[in-house]
């Protein structure tokens, strides 16, 4: 008798998983939810892509490495694109870092800053060897707050810090619009 109420209690304890299972497959499939990657796919007849480095238009020294990295990161990472040299690619992405501005967001009592935003514009644009251009953003922008601190060396590292931020985000946008449109 005990086998058959254990047997019983496995039984419904199975049921229940299935029934939490499909009302959460149901649940996710009705409310828009989607995979990271779902629903991107290549432009037509792009198989490969070249990542040229940056020209940059700012002030900021290195900053087109910053940019140029993580855009090439971003499309290693997702493995829909290989990236390969210009002269063998499908698409050649290319453009600029078009400007760079810090503006003072909050003020101490004495008139120095205490926040400060960065803000970034890049000028995109993806192109086929013919020149015939894919997709294009010439006003492709991110901004980040940071902490302005007494010490001059902190105050630089958080900006550093927004610049590597706003980078990660846009490498991700562009990487994803670019997938997407398709």
């Amino acid at each position: 008798m005990k086998f058959l109420k254990e047997k019983k209690v496995v039984h419904v304890k199975e049921t229940r998983r299935a029934v939490v299972a499909v009302f959460l497959a149901l649940s996710l499939a009705g409310c828009g939810y989607h995979f990271k990657g779902a629903g991107l796919t290549a432009p037509a007849g792009v198989h490969t892509i070249a990542i040229t480095v940056l020209e940059n238009q700012t002030s900021e020294s290195g900053i087109e490495t910053v940019f140029t990295s993580d855009l090439a990161y971003e499309f290693t990472r997702s493995k829909m694109l290989r990236i390969v040299g210009k002269d063998m690619s499908d698409a050649v992405l290319s453009g600029s870092i078009a400007s760079m501005a810090v503006d003072t967001i909050s003020h101490t009592a004495t008139y120095g800053s205490n926040e400060r935003r960065v803000t970034i514009t890049l000028d995109l644009a993806l192109r086929r060897p013919s020149g015939e251009v894919i997709w294009s953003d010439s006003a492709l922008s991110g901004r980040e707050t940071f902490q302005v601190s007494s010490d001059k060396i902190e105050t630089e590292q958080n900006r550093r810090a927004a610049i590597e931020a706003i980078s990660k985000r846009l490498a991700e946008k562009v990487h994803n619009r670019i997938l997407q449109d398709f």
